[in-house]
């Protein structure tokens, strides 16, 4: 749900009203049932279940070969709202939380040995490239394999491309080796050269499913080295997205007692108005 339009306008005695500005029906002016205070304490809430959201993405792609972590980031929405010429001070504006931007935390990840010949990490800031029905894609991780035709796959079965296409070996080819650089061989000689990209600006990069990016500018390749029998594992530390797993639902805790307090002190309002005027 988008907070900015969910509560941008209440409609009373049809016609549109600001939030905070009083409304008339009939003859009887009042004001918009829901306060200002719970609308602010609403969109904390909102941000907080975006930051849990994160969180728990983080979390569940701890062990994920090559996945890079997410921030997101949060900004303060002013809103003049306060419209009602029988205030007795000036308009006040209204704070409110929005999630601003969601980012790519693409510090690298601990690089582990695996003795496979078609595993590969990058020591650098490149990405591999990869085929998929969507186009190119981007992707850290380097777990490869070979599928039934010989072609070099990622974990998702999408074709390696190398500097000209995607790379395939015979079923008789041994002795896989792929060089700092990328260059393939294989005992049938050179069988072509990994490609890899970098990019001027990689938060431009739009995350997809299977651990894949897209979007951007791609660039040639001219610091990332390939270490082969390697992978990259997740850039994830579980003992902070832990602790702030703890904190945010703390945090949302803290933010719904303080609206069911405030549903409790107008209800005991209410109650004591009409027990004035029984």
């Amino acid at each position: 749900m988008n907070f900015l339009v969910w509560h941008g306008f209440c409609k009373v005695n049809e016609r549109g009203s600001q939030l905070g500005e009083a409304g008339r029906l009939g003859d009887l002016t009042g004001t918009i049932m829901i306060e200002n205070a719970q609308l602010i304490g609403l969109s904390r809430q909102i941000a907080l279940q975006r930051r849990m959201d994160v969180v728990a993405n983080n979390i569940a792609n701890l062990n994920t070969t090559g996945f890079k972590a997410e921030q997101i980031l949060f900004e303060e929405y002013v809103m003049p709202v306060a419209r009602d010429q029988n205030f007795p001070s000036l308009d006040q504006p209204l704070s409110y939380v929005q999630d601003w931007a969601t980012v790519h935390d693409l510090a690298g990840g601990a690089v582990v040995q695996t003795g496979n010949e078609l595993d590969v990490a990058l020591n650098g800031d490149g990405f591999f490239a990869v085929q998929t029905a969507g186009g190119e894609r981007w992707t850290r991780a380097g777990s490869f394999q070979l599928n039934n035709q010989g072609t070099l796959v990622d974990a998702s079965g999408n074709p390696v491309l190398g500097t000209g296409g995607p790379i395939s070996f015979g079923p008789e080819e041994t002795g896989i080796t792929i060089a700092a650089d990328g260059s393939i061989s294989s005992s049938a000689g050179q069988k072509g050269q990994l490609r890899i990209v970098e990019f001027a600006n990689a938060q431009q990069l739009t995350r997809e499913g299977s651990n894949l990016f897209a979007g951007g500018q791609p660039l040639a390749n001219t610091t990332s080295r390939v270490m082969q029998g390697h992978v990259e594992r997740s850039n994830v530390s579980g003992v902070s997205e832990m602790a702030e797993m703890i904190r945010v639902q703390r945090a949302y805790e803290s933010a719904a007692s303080l609206a069911q307090k405030q549903d409790e002190m107008r209800r005991n309002a209410i109650q004591r108005l009409g027990d004035a005027n029984a």
